[in-house]
């Protein structure tokens, strides 16, 4: 054994020596290599250099980022632009978000220096391999590089740019910052760019309500959108959820037990709309025109504005819930049009599983939108209790109740309906698509798609705010704003404005007016014109209140014809804001003959309810830039009666300020030091002893003292008022009428409200072509109006009270609730008279009580009556008036 040891020492040297050459001859062609790869590295990298862009100007490169509009209470209405992104900085990221994408796309991330050695080595094996530039290889840094700057092109040198470039933005950004980069960047599919817009649309959540499934999904979505989407090709999405699930648990990103919950987690993934939290599509519209016209589109749809439009959120809603609402129940009765489609299947197969449906069926079920939230459904059986078994586009079974159809009377035109069915059999059949909408008892009821459309505005009328704007049944549908871009007669609900104009010339709501036939030569209108009342019935001589109360027409054209003229009521009405065919020039001006758009009408009605100044309708609160700068800022004219001096204000008597609490009165050097002092002027006497106030006294000063632009129009010198076009007190007169609309007239139904602040008015244009109901309180203005887009008549007896006014009065419920009643204060220069119904004169103590009544007068129009027998003078001209007694 020694012998065999000793021996076997010069056999391993004999073989060291004979190998030592080629050992010597190996590490020297190894260290030759590794120099010429260091020197094609250095040329390689001097060669690309110039073309290299600095690696900050990342920071410059601004990403796609679509316009996004909102609320002003924060809610999100409309995302404008090709590409859906929505950036999120590193620490907004759940951390397994950024695992999923590093184990599915870069396992070396947060080591290496931007090119991971290990990667290249793959990559150029299978170069030798296949003899082609291979796509992989790449980290993350780098695919980041080759997505701002570079091609997608397999050639050496853009590899070799990619790479270089890598290095370099390695060197200029933190880890967390290319990620967040990357994740911001990078596309998903489905016009998704960025890894938040992705969760929106494949799961429709927020990025931190995914769970890791979700997470491994979108990573392995990434290499290959198309192939991998999970909408489109679940089973490829699935196998590469699974890979980047196994590449988590390899790098202890996830345990075990995770591990298997996200593999079991189902694929449930199907495309989401943006995450609008408010619908307002036709605002949307108008804001995304304005945008255009101010920027281009290419900036307006990529630059990443934010808009904050003047909608409210809860009105929005209410007018959506209003418009929708009140066609749906105007569709019920012009009656039932029939299915959306009809199937045929046999009975046993319709009747049976929706599994064991055959594919063209559910996908003929599938084909069907959802216009205004109604929901679509497929008739299997008819039952002997007059219900109908349905099931909706999900596979959802249910019954459809005869409660819920027994409404559909057959349409037969536009004008009549059939009779009312008896059975379900008369209403619908098995095979039969249909529409549904839920109830609040409840279950479901058949529906239709409105032929008739609407348009419903609420304004502030202290500043034009536009707070809520449906321009009709659903947008997807039609795009027309009605509220904007329809121009219909508004009937009698402009009569109004020709009252404030009768008011202004002299006439007041006592003044007789006759209501009787009318025929008027014109020949703008017709070779003779004779209008008529609705009810076809003429009333005599009325007072203008009870005519504009109960809508009057024949009282209305000689109103406006024989106590205002035509020429006076245009003049005063401009200033109003109506376009020139608004104001037409004859006398079916009275009734509202030209044409408007309700958001016209909304403008016009603004003036009545904050007391006579002209407002301009805005709905673009401010827009801000992609730096977060405020670019633009609403400033409109606001309704400020402080800031008039009162020789500015027609018919304006100031009434003191009432202090909180009883004081002593100040004396006249306090007051005249307090306007010193706020004018900022000295005073013109030098002899005056200085005054001093103690606190208390400052105190009151500052509990009793408010100064208007009279005292003090420095205050007021950055307000932007708004002009006043009419006096406060025939504001309060029109108002005043208006809510006896209310009361007892043409919007009686309104009453249900509960609320004496509503002033309002109904109309009906020619041939009932137009319903319409415009109302207000000193804080909010609606208008809705109602029609066919064919300018075809709505039907029999569907007239503005009908019509329009329960829409109204549903989106009020909703917008008034928990709102203090707003009701203008009777101004200055108003005095209440008592009258007689039948004369409008003042009537005396022994008049007969069932015609006397209380008026509203300005008292320069206080009426003068010859004085009946017993007649009081209640202008105190008689020769001894401490007999007289004066009511008012």
């Amino acid at each position: 054994m020694q012998n065999a040891s000793t021996d076997s020492k010069p056999s391993r040297l004999a073989r060291t020596t004979r190998f030592a050459p080629w050992l010597i001859l190996c590490g020297g062609a190894g260290l030759i290599v590794s120099l010429m790869i260091a020197t094609g590295l250095i040329g390689a990298y001097y060669y690309v250099a110039p073309s290299l862009p600095p690696a900050e100007t990342i920071r410059e490169i601004p990403l796609q980022i679509p316009l996004r509009i909102f609320s002003r209470d924060g809610r999100l209405i409309e995302e404008v632009g090709e590409r859906r992104r929505i950036l999120v900085d590193y620490e907004d990221l759940p951390p397994f978000v950024v695992h999923a994408f590093v184990a599915a796309e870069d396992g070396r991330f947060f080591e290496h220096p931007g090119i991971d050695y290990l990667g290249v080595l793959r990559a150029g094996i299978v170069m030798l391999r296949s003899g082609e530039i291979s796509g992989g290889g790449s980290t993350i840094t780098q695919q980041l590089a080759r997505d701002y700057f570079l091609t997608r092109e397999q050639l050496f040198t853009r590899k070799l740019r990619e790479a270089f470039l890598a290095y370099k933005i390695e060197q200029e950004f933190s880890k967390e910052e290319i990620m967040a980069l990357f994740l911001n960047k990078m596309f998903f599919g489905q016009r998704a760019y960025g890894v938040a817009a992705a969760a929106q649309v494949y799961f429709g959540k927020i990025l931190s309500d995914i769970n890791i499934a979700e997470a491994a999904t979108l990573a392995g979505v990434l290499p290959a959108p198309s192939r991998h989407n999970p909408v489109r090709s679940p089973a490829n999405a699935l196998m590469r959820r699974s890979y980047v699930l196994k590449r988590m648990l390899d790098l202890d990103y996830i345990g075990e037990s995770q591990f298997e919950d996200a593999m079991a987690y189902p694929i449930e993934a199907k495309l989401h709309g943006t995450a609008i939290e408010l619908s307002a599509p036709w605002v949307a519209e108008m804001v995304r025109r304005d945008m255009v016209s101010r920027y281009g589109p290419a900036a307006a749809y990529t630059a990443g504005f934010e808009v904050v439009t003047s909608l409210d959120s809860t009105l929005q809603r209410a007018a959506n819930y209003a418009v929708r609402n009140g066609l749906l129940e105007f569709t019920r009765r012009r009656g039932y049009r029939g299915p959306i489609a009809t199937v045929e299947l046999a009975p046993e197969i319709l009747d049976g599983p929706y599994a064991d449906w055959p594919d063209e069926v559910k996908r003929a079920l599938q084909d069907y939108g959802n216009p205004g939230g109604l929901s679509v459904a497929l008739v299997t059986a008819l039952n002997e209790d007059n219900s109908a078994n349905i099931v909706f586009q999900d596979g959802t079974a249910t019954r459809l109740q005869w409660h819920g159809m027994s409404w559909a009377r057959p349409f037969i035109d536009r004008e009549t309906t059939g009779a009312a069915p008896q059975t379900v059999a008369n209403v619908m059949a098995p095979g039969h698509i249909i529409y549904l909408m839920p109830i609040t008892i409840g279950g479901w009821a058949l529906a239709q798609i409105p032929d008739a459309q609407s348009g419903l505005v609420s304004i502030d009328p202290l500043d034009g705010a536009i707070t809520s704007l449906a321009g009709g049944f659903d947008f997807s549908r039609s795009k027309f704003n009605r509220v904007t871009q329809a121009r219909r007669q508004p009937g009698s609900s402009f009569k109004p404005f020709i009252y404030s104009a009768a008011l202004e010339a002299g006439n007041t709501l006592a003044t007789i007016v006759l209501d009787a036939p009318v025929v008027i030569n014109s020949a703008t209108l017709e070779r003779l014109w004779r209008p008529v009342n609705y009810s076809g019935r003429f009333y005599g001589e009325q007072r203008v209140r009870e005519a504009l109360v109960r809508s009057m027409n024949l009282a209305s054209v000689r109103l406006l014809l024989n106590n205002t003229g035509v020429g006076n009521a245009v003049r005063h009405l401009e200033p109003f804001g109506f376009p020139g065919d608004t104001l037409i020039r004859n006398g079916s001006l009275a009734l509202g003959g030209g044409t408007a758009s309700p958001l016209d009408m909304a403008q016009g009605y603004a003036t009545f309810a904050n007391g006579g100044y002209a407002i301009e309708p805005y709905v673009i609160d401010s827009i801000i830039g992609p730096n977060e700068e405020v670019l633009y800022r609403a400033q409109p004219d606001v309704v400020c009666p402080e800031c008039e001096p009162e020789e500015m204000i027609p018919g304006l008597v100031m009434p003191q300020p009432e202090p909180l609490y009883p004081v002593t009165p100040l004396h006249d050097g306090v007051v005249d030091a307090a306007e010193q002092a706020l004018s900022g002027e000295e005073s013109l006497s030098d002899d005056e002893p200085e005054q001093t106030f103690s606190l208390e006294q400052m105190a009151e000063m500052g509990e009793s003292y408010r100064p208007d632009a009279t005292l003090a129009p420095e205050l007021f010198a950055d307000v932007n008022t708004a002009a006043r076009i009419i006096s406060p007190q025939n504001a309060f007169l029109i108002q005043d009428a208006m809510r006896d609309v209310i009361r007892r007239g043409t919007g009686v139904r309104a009453r249900v409200l509960g609320r004496r602040d509503l002033s309002g008015k109904t109309g009906t244009s020619n041939d009932r072509r137009d319903a319409w109901f415009a109302g207000f309180n000193s804080k909010i203005v609606a208008i809705v109006w109602v029609g066919y887009d064919d300018d075809l008549p709505l039907g029999p007896r569907e007239e503005g009270s009908r019509t329009a006014l329960p829409i109204w009065i549903e989106f009020m419920r909703i917008a008034l609730q928990g709102v203090p009643q707003a009701q203008m204060e009777m101004p200055g220069g108003i005095v209440t008279v008592r009258i007689s119904k039948s004369t409008g004169c003042p009537a005396s103590a022994s008049h007969p009580f069932e015609d006397v009544m209380f008026e509203h007068f300005r008292e320069e129009f206080v009426p003068e009556c010859e004085a009946l027998d017993g007649q009081l003078d209640i202008f105190n001209t008689a020769e001894d008036p401490e007999k007289d007694e004066t009511l008012f």
